[in-house]
């Protein structure tokens, strides 16, 4: 039956050919044994927990979700919010956590604790409930959750459970991360354990006086409207607190500096625990160690930039001897630092730090930026581990090293740990990536163009689509085939499909990220169309009489801006969720490249649409989810009625029941492609079939 379905209805039913592919992973201390999440095939959506024999190479099904939880799981809103966060799309075990020894897993199916004995398999029930996040102490005898704004603890042993923190404030939670961490710092946690186990270090969430924004459904006016606290640029964020929260009921509260944003935390056995703050300007990065008998706090090291300190996931930490493991931005590169000394050099770009221990695992990309790889340091020196061009994802340890690696010579994951083979069962997409993979312009922008399948030269010249994202902190242009898949499909409509990654990417150093600042508008479009006139002047291809562009989130932005202030060179724009008023979109994100707006007003005129509506020329198709809680539909609203006052025609698709992730429903995906491709084609005066 699957292998009748269209591209597009196989493309939304395996969640863009992901599941299947098995993630998560979590390598036992001495390298015997590996943990890993996955479906059971490419459109099973159904993750269970799985173990692999490494010496063996054999695989076995730990927990079976389909059969401990059949059907539909119901998420509590809390647990809603917390996978959109994460972009989380999938549904049976999709997160969970093991004890130091890897004797014990626990997680969360349909709201319910479970627990796992990783040798014999068998799975204890625990607690009902909304349980989110829950996560064994190192010695596996308490399981520590978040449910209904209290943190709580069971022992194991005896099965009591206890609260550990809470209040009767309605405003106040405990134990979870609040919404500025998971969305922009990736921070998805909200409480660590302690070494010994008979302690956590706990956030306490205050959202008094946050602004209260309305998600209403208005396909179905008899659904209540869903409130949540949105800290909207130059608004009031939540305010975040620690203590130090002890099993036998002590408690020691963190001293609070001047900070506003807490951007991670560790604790382990090689030093105090650490946390790493910003104030609001994000201009400064401190880490501060804790004294657990008293919660004053002492700086270990801060980091300063007359812009912003970016964020490297997974650092500071302490290695098992006491030395501290940081990533610094130093000669235009971002570059491991151990014990104060730079490990890595500047021609390798550190883009995350994957486990800290004697050795230090991490990716980073070198000379081309369209592949990450993954390193361990080897007693002061580096070693690559990931082989063959591509992007490589690392997990476990650097002495035994999981990796995932993902290439244009193949669709889906290769996934090997110490030569045994973990299998990836994605959904063959039955398309391949026509793929040109170009470096063009005065700023070397790293491009990707895609032509329809079998084409020829002779065929002539094909209307152009760019389908960029062209924002920060994210890359269009990699060297994986999967990247290309929907591209492909546009391509194949009968354009010449072009994406390409300005100023701003990651994988090219600070100063290029750095440009950006202040100038979202006219540094991305602008580099979408160098991009664009570079490529034409190279390629006969493409034909610059018929440009039409796409895109979704920060792309569906640059969509809108392209064809309200480039109508010279953008015929058509479909722009899908899209921020057309930065004052409405997030403090950490927006504030980061535009300043506090009660100081930089005009950056935020300069940058948004609103003031553009009046001089839309071209086509503009809007398309945005009215359940978004990240990019709420007000942007889309406030662009059209500003088009439609400034008497300018324009299309509009809202999307019933849709968040910012593409629609759920694979029906309504499949269309929602195929309706772009016929607007595009009417607009640009293109034959349909």
């Amino acid at each position: 039956m699957t292998a009748d379905l269209s591209f597009l209805r196989k493309l939304a039913r395996t969640q863009r050919f992901t599941l299947g592919a098995p993630k998560e992973f979590q390598v036992a201390p001495d390298g015997s044994r590996v943990l890993y999440l996955r479906s059971g095939d490419g459109y099973d959506r159904t993750h269970s927990l799985w173990s692999l024999d490494v010496a063996s190479g054999t695989e076995s099904k730990l927990v079976d979700a389909e059969r401990l939880l059949p059907g539909e799981e119901e998420l509590s809103q809390e647990e809603r919010a917390r996978r959109e966060r994460s972009r989380e799309s999938g549904g049976g075990v999709v997160r969970y956590a093991v004890d130091a020894g890897y004797e014990t897993a626990v997680f969360s199916l349909g709201g319910t604790l479970y627990s796992v004995d990783v040798a014999s398999g068998s799975v204890a029930e625990h607690v009902s409930g909304a349980v989110i996040d829950p996560r064994l102490n190192p010695q596996g005898t308490h399981v520590a959750y978040a449910a209904d704004g209290a943190l709580r603890v069971i022992e194991l042993a005896a099965g009591t459970d206890t609260v550990l923190a809470s209040e009767e404030d309605p405003e106040v939670t405990w134990g979870v991360a609040e919404f500025i961490a998971a969305e922009e710092m990736n921070r998805s946690r909200g409480y660590w354990w302690s070494p010994d186990g008979t302690a956590v270090l706990a956030q306490r969430t205050d959202s008094t006086g946050v602004p209260r924004w309305n998600i209403a459904d208005p396909a179905n006016p008899a659904t209540p409207v869903n409130t949540v606290a949105y800290p909207a640029a130059g608004e009031r964020n939540v305010a975040v607190s620690l203590r130090i929260i002890g099993l036998d009921g002590s408690t020691v509260d963190v001293e609070r500096g001047d900070w506003e944003y807490l951007v991670a935390a560790h604790w382990s056995a090689g030093g105090p625990p650490l946390i790493t703050v910003q104030p609001r300007d994000q201009r400064r990065l401190d880490v501060l160690a804790i004294d657990v008998t008293d919660g004053s706090t002492s700086l270990v090291h801060s980091e300063t930039d007359p812009a912003w300190v970016e964020i490297v996931p997974g650092v500071p930490a302490w290695t098992p001897d006491g030395r501290l493991v940081r990533v610094e931005a130093s000669d235009d590169s971002y570059r491991l630092v151990v014990d104060g000394k730079p490990v890595t050099d500047p021609g390798l770009r550190v883009r995350s730090v994957l486990h800290v221990g004697d050795e230090v695992l991490f990716s980073g990309s070198e000379a081309d930026p369209t592949q990450i790889h993954v390193y361990r340091t080897d007693a002061g020196s580096v070693v690559r581990l990931s082989e063959g061009d591509g992007v490589h994802v690392g997990a476990g340890t650097a002495e035994t090293c999981v990796l995932s690696s993902w290439s244009l010579d193949y669709a889906g994951p290769r996934v090997s740990v110490r030569g045994a083979q973990i299998a990836s069962h994605t959904a063959d997409p039955g398309i391949t990536p026509n793929l040109r993979m170009l470096t063009v312009g005065e700023r070397n922008l790293r491009c990707a163009l895609l032509l329809p399948t079998g084409y020829q030269a002779s065929d002539g010249p094909l209307p152009v689509l760019l389908d960029p994202y062209g924002g920060p902190h994210a890359q269009r242009v990699l060297t994986t085939r999967n990247a290309f898949l929907t591209s492909q499909w546009f391509a194949d409509q009968g354009f010449a499909v072009l994406i390409a990654d300005g100023r701003g990417s990651p994988g090219r150093g600070p100063a290029w990220e750095k440009e950006i600042g202040g100038a979202l508008a006219e540094v991305s479009l602008t580099d979408q169309v160098d991009a664009l006139h570079a490529v034409a002047a190279e390629r006969s291809e493409l034909d610059t009489s018929k440009v039409a562009i796409r895109g979704w989130s920060y792309g569906g932005y640059l969509s809108a801006l392209a064809v309200l202030r480039r109508p010279d060179v953008f015929h058509a724009g479909i722009a899908g969720a899209p921020v057309t008023d930065w004052s409405l979109y997030d403090t950490h994100y927006t504030e980061r490249y535009l300043g506090h707006p009660a100081e930089n007003a005009e950056s935020y005129r300069r940058n948004s649409l609103i003031d553009d509506a009046a001089n839309l020329e071209r086509s503009l198709l809007i398309v945005h989810g009215l359940a978004d809680d990240n990019v709420f539909v007000a942007h889309a609203l406030r662009l059209s009625s500003a088009l439609l006052a400034g008497g300018n025609w324009h299309d509009f698709v809202p999307l019933v029941g849709t968040t910012h992730m593409t629609p759920s429903d694979e029906v309504v995906a499949e269309n929602l492609l195929h309706l772009q491709v016929d607007w595009v084609m009417r607009q640009l005066d293109l034959a349909t079939a």
